[in-house]
């Protein structure tokens, strides 16, 4: 047993490399924010598929509803590099509720984090797994095999340790970045010069036909939580700043930018050409792979771009296994779980964290046979509930503040220079 332990881990490391075991900005985007920039690669299908229980002549408003989420990740991500700052521990939402509202609701926002780490797993494995069979539907009646197999492989690497997992893993995300951007320019060379030949108002439902039924907007609203997949995994840099290199809140400041200025352009992209090409979803075949086959036609470069695909959201998955042992150990630190999460393995690494995350992703996508679409309405809870909490904590925590720096300067004002002031 110890031999394959060996074989598969490699052999213990000393406490006092810890040190060195700390993350580039270059290999930090790759580990952290392989998730959220992995999920452009079915955020807007989601939005597809619940507006098509009105039928296609509603789709072009996936336009807006994508706009709309762009600016709400905008928003998110100032308020997480205050969190970065505030907090270069790590934890993120379950810290800032733990130290400026109460305890109960930190256990909230660290139950929803850790949820969220699970399901990223089995979402971006099983989204994947979608993207293989796209390209080779024979191993469609292996597809629960490849997910399980593919969660222990990244198990295996993440035990490992931190730095030989982030090498392995960089150079995909980088090339999956490179890609879609690639997708997107020759996609949109494509429509310039053959027009727009999707979805538009003019062929289809005008607003006013839209908005003219209270179910229409329901529908539009829930388009809306679905869309936002495409923002799973955001909070993920700032759960990990002490994986950073010194100074770690600036570099995973820095690196939290770059990541939400390429999620904003690639899932804006890629729902531009979904709709300009007026892709619907199919079984068994997803948007962006029905968007890759009208730009590079039945080519070679077409199942490039679904391996590259595949590789990635393989790989997204590592984003919780960055984050989810490092949030369980906070919280077993202050005694809400196991003190054996809190515990370094041989590599350095939580290794007891990392095994817990691959059991339950792995019990997920058993029960809910790999499938995608029945995985996502359940990110739906986590996301929002600690990006909510988060950023009233951080409103809690600037609002003492202020009345701290503003009230010794009240008491020496009379009561008649308050009411002038």
């Amino acid at each position: 047993m110890a031999y394959l332990k060996r074989l598969f881990i490699g052999s213990p490391m000393e406490t006092k490399r810890l040190k060195h075991e700390k993350l580039p900005k270059w290999k930090a985007l790759a580990v952290f924010s392989s998730d959220a920039l992995s999920s452009v690669a079915y955020a807007t299908e989601e939005i597809l598929l619940v507006l098509m229980i009105l039928g296609t002549s509603v789709f072009f408003y996936s336009l807006p509803i994508a706009l709309a989420i762009v600016g709400l990740l905008v928003i998110v991500t100032l308020s997480y590099r205050q969190i970065i700052y505030a907090f270069p521990s790590g934890g993120g939402a379950y810290v800032v509720a733990r130290d400026h509202i109460n305890t109960t609701t930190s256990l909230v926002a660290g139950a929803a984090l850790m949820i969220d780490y699970v399901l990223t797993v089995a979402v971006s494995i099983s989204s994947a797994v979608a993207a293989l069979t796209s390209a080779f539907p024979a191993l469609l009646t292996w597809k629960v095999e490849i997910a399980v197999a593919l969660v222990l492989l990244l198990m295996i690497l993440n035990l490992r340790g931190i730095t030989e997992s982030a090498t392995v893993f960089a150079y995909p995300t980088y090339l999956f970045i490179i890609s879609v951007l690639v997708l997107i320019i020759a996609g949109g060379w494509k429509l310039y010069n053959e027009g727009w030949h999707g979805f538009n108002y003019a062929n289809h439902a005008t607003p006013e036909h839209f908005f003219a039924s209270g179910y229409g907007v329901f529908i539009l609203l829930r388009a809306f939580s679905s869309g936002c997949s495409a923002m799973t995994g955001v909070e993920a840099i700032s759960n990990g700043v002490p994986s950073f290199r010194p100074n770690s809140s600036k570099n995973a400041a820095i690196t939290m930018g770059w990541m939400s200025l390429l999620l904003g352009i690639m899932f804006l992209g890629i729902t531009i050409l979904s709709a300009g090409f007026g892709v619907t979803p199919a079984e068994h075949k997803t948007v962006i792979s029905q968007i890759g086959s009208h730009v590079f036609g039945n080519s070679i470069l077409f199942y490039i771009f679904q391996m590259i695909t595949m590789l990635i959201l393989v790989l997204a998955a590592n984003t919780s296994f960055a984050g989810f042992p490092q949030l369980v150990s906070i919280i077993a630190t202050d005694r809400y779980l196991p003190r054996s999460l809190a515990a370094r393995g041989d590599r350095l690494v939580f290794s007891n964290g990392i095994i817990l995350l691959s059991i339950l992703a792995i019990i997920l996508i058993i029960i809910f046979h790999g499938k995608t679409h029945s995985l996502i309405p359940l990110y739906a809870v986590g996301v929002f509930l600690s990006f909510t909490i988060g950023q009233y904590g951080m409103i809690k925590k600037y609002g003492k503040k202020n009345r701290k720096a503003i009230w010794p300067h009240c008491r020496s004002l009379s009561l008649e220079q308050l009411l002038q002031d």
